[in-house]
Order: structure tokens, then C-alpha cells, then sequence
């Protein structure tokens, strides 16, 4: 059974740092394209940024660019997205998600972890 278990959320005042981690099992993890996915309250899911299977190619949404970077360690099974600089409109639910597809901005994942809760506020 595949399965996703992010940590690292928190709350955090703004221009704070954090560190989401996905520990994947059930799988080969360095066969799949990776994403993270945020959903803020009242609004729908967003891909935040993409990873292909190997690591060397990265793609990242406008709304987020800018001291933010995604990576993966395939020996550890584990998936990465560190932001710094975090502002209030970084609070959201952040969701591990592999693609279905390998292509850095589909919009089709077909697992996804619990997600961990990211809020960023004074």
C-alpha cells in the first residue's frame, strides 16, 4: 500500500523558515514525479511546486517563487520543500502528492498524504 506521512508544519510567525518533510512507503519512490499541494481555507487545491523521479528538474507555481526549493532523497524515500521568508498567505494545508502523470505541472495525483498545517500570522 502506498503511503505518505508529511510533518513539519507548525505555526510560524512571518518571515519565518520551515522545513515539510513526505516520508513515502509502499513503493519505488525514485519512479515518481513528486508535488506538493496547498489548500488554504475556503479556497482549492494548488500545486505548489513539482520534482521529476531523478531530482535534477524542478518547477515551481508563480504565486510561491522566490526562497523556496523543492528536493528529494531518494535513498531515504523522502520528499522536501523548504520556504523561507513565509508570509500569511503561506497558511494552508500542505499535501504530499504523486503525479500520475510525468509531467511537472499536471494537475493529476493518485496518492496523497494526510497533510500537515502550515500557518503563518503575528
Amino acid at each position: 500500500q502506498v503511503q505518505f506521512v508529511e510533518s513539519g508544519g507548525g505555526f510560524v510567525q512571518p518571515g519565518g523558515f520551515l522545513r515539510l518533510s513526505c516520508v513515502a512507503s509502499g513503493l519505488t519512490f525514485s519512479s515518481y514525479y513528486m508535488s506538493w499541494v496547498r489548500q488554504a481555507p475556503g479556497k482549492g487545491p494548488e500545486l505548489v511546486s513539482a520534482i521529476n523521479n531523478v531530482g535534477n528538474s524542478t518547477k515551481y507555481a508563480d504565486s510561491v517563487k522566490g526562497r523556496i526549493t523543492i528536493s528529494r532523497d531518494n535513498a531515504k524515500n523522502t520528499l522536501y520543500l523548504q520556504r523561507n521568508s513565509l508570509k500569511p498567505e503561506d497558511t494552508a494545508l500542505y499535501y504530499c502528492a504523486r503525479k500520475t502523470r510525468a509531467a511537472m505541472l499536471s494537475h493529476e495525483y493518485d496518492y496523497w498524504g494526510q497533510g500537515t498545517q502550515v500557518t503563518v500570522s503575528s
